[in-house]
């Protein structure tokens, strides 16, 4: 009998964190400030091959794509619950952020908008900074959200996003890529009980101090 040695078909498309902004404040450009892709998405209809510059452009516009419809989403929140820009500004790093109270949500993409497969998204706004999720549109929304959850509480914890000028994650991409390995290994979703939890949060912690 053979066995196949196939990587695990991921779950979680894409990851990303951008910024938000509050329904009523100044126009401005929605930043993505990190993105990750797992796998790569084949077209049957596309049988040329695609340069490396070509797949990096596309995944970009891609992901622009999602925060833009995901701050939109958030936008529609805030003004249904009448929060303005003042909500969004960064706070102390003594404050707790309460992530249970955080606005969340999902919506689906349709095929070619901005993926050649249909997705659903699920995002999540903590303040100023967007957390998101692209996956196959028959996943546990359940499980997603409080993957999402987890993953957003790690970050805010070890990269200290809300502190003013904490925003700047381009020499932090190995702490995030480090979480993420641990915590949705090749965009496969984990079951996690809290002691599990724990247990990887400590071995991250102890590699990441070093």
């Amino acid at each position: 009998m053979l066995l196949s040695m196939e990587a695990p078909r991921a779950m979680v498309h894409a990851f990303l964190i951008h910024t938000l902004r509050a329904a009523k404040a100044e126009e401005g450009l929605c930043r993505v400030l990190y993105s990750c892709f797992f796998g790569a998405e084949n077209s049957p209809n596309d049988s040329q091959p695609h340069s490396a510059e070509r797949d990096r452009l596309l995944r970009k516009e891609q992901i622009l794509a999602v925060a833009r419809q995901v701050e939109s989403m958030y936008q529609l929140q805030q003004q249904a619950c009448g929060r303005h820009a003042v909500d969004l500004q960064p706070q102390s790093s003594d404050d707790p952020v309460a992530l249970h109270e955080a606005p969340c949500g999902a919506f689906r993409l349709a095929p070619g908008d901005p993926f050649q497969e249909p997705r659903t998204v699920v995002w999540l706004g903590v303040l100023s900074i967007g957390f998101a999720l692209v996956l196959d549109t028959h996943e546990n929304l359940l499980l997603v959200e409080s993957t999402l959850r987890l993953l957003a509480r790690l970050l805010l914890d070890h990269l200290r996003l809300l502190v003013p000028g904490g925003a700047n994650l381009l020499l932090r991409a190995d702490c995030i890529e480090g979480i993420l390995t641990r915590f949705l290994p090749h965009g496969q979703l984990l079951f996690l009980n809290d002691q599990f939890v724990q247990g990887l949060e400590k071995e991250f912690s102890a590699a990441w101090s070093h």
